[in-house]
């Protein structure tokens, strides 16, 4: 069933005044009144909501808070001061199996934090080239080098058998976590 429209006197526009019966408010009214449904009202009111994007900044401090290269820019300058973490052909238009990347992103992801615990310093880029799975990476100096060719050889070998194709690992290390500015 269609919404039940309304007229909202000038005086009163408000989303608590809107009546939900026509009649009631058609009688009421009188006047150069504006014509609202009630779904349109509400999504009014909602609106000033909708607009106010928060998601993933980082709050500007007293400049005593180190922040990375990646955090330091807000999420909507993706793609013209910082570049994707994710790199691969299937959010093209016409190409499918964006959703499976995603999934795949993310467990690689998860996998790369619970085998380097502790020793990554920023986050990981994984990027697609054909059947090669190529994943970048800096790493903080805490393990002993002959473990860390143990851990990289250890995660290739275990990625290429779940995802059947090749993948290699590409890793910097530093000494400390790198800091970008402080906010």
């Amino acid at each position: 069933m269609f919404p039940t429209c309304c007229r909202i006197p000038n005086s009163a526009l408000s989303y608590s005044s809107v009546i939900s019966s026509g009649e009631d408010m058609a009688g009421a009214a009188g006047g150069s009144n504006a014509l609202f449904c009630k779904n349109m009202a509400t999504s009014l009111v909602r609106k000033t909501k909708l607009l106010s994007n928060r998601a993933a900044r980082i709050r500007v401090a007293k400049g005593d808070k180190p922040v990375t290269y990646e955090q330091a820019y807000h999420p909507h300058h993706i793609g013209h001061r910082k570049g994707w973490l994710s790199q691969h052909t299937s959010n093209l238009q016409g190409e499918d199996g964006a959703a499976e990347r995603v999934v795949e992103d993310v467990f690689i992801r998860r996998f790369m934090y619970g085998t380097f615990h502790g020793c990554l310093a920023d986050e990981v880029v994984i990027k697609r080239r054909g059947n090669l799975l190529l994943i970048c990476a800096v790493m903080i100096q805490k393990l002993l080098p002959s473990k860390f060719y143990f851990l990289i050889g250890y995660t290739e070998e275990l990625l290429s058998h779940f995802y059947k194709c090749p993948v290699k690992i590409e890793m910097q290390t530093v000494e400390e976590k790198v800091v970008y500015k402080y906010l």
